[in-house]
């Protein structure tokens, strides 16, 4: 019970974020997911800011 708790309290400043924010996460978690295959993930920095900026348009 105790791990649920837990789960929920990490979970939670995503799940009451803005949808803006929310967005944001959700792509560049898939853009980190992406690249998990390379050793050193290339690009992965701008890619993030291209999201970032994508979002805020």
């Amino acid at each position: 019970m105790s791990e649920e708790l837990n789960l929920s309290y990490v979970q939670e400043p995503i799940a009451t974020a803005p949808p803006e924010v929310r967005q944001i996460i959700d792509r560049v978690r898939q853009a980190e997911k992406d690249k998990l295959y390379m050793r050193i993930p290339y690009k992965i920095n701008e890619d993030i800011l291209l999201i970032v900026k994508d979002v805020i348009r």
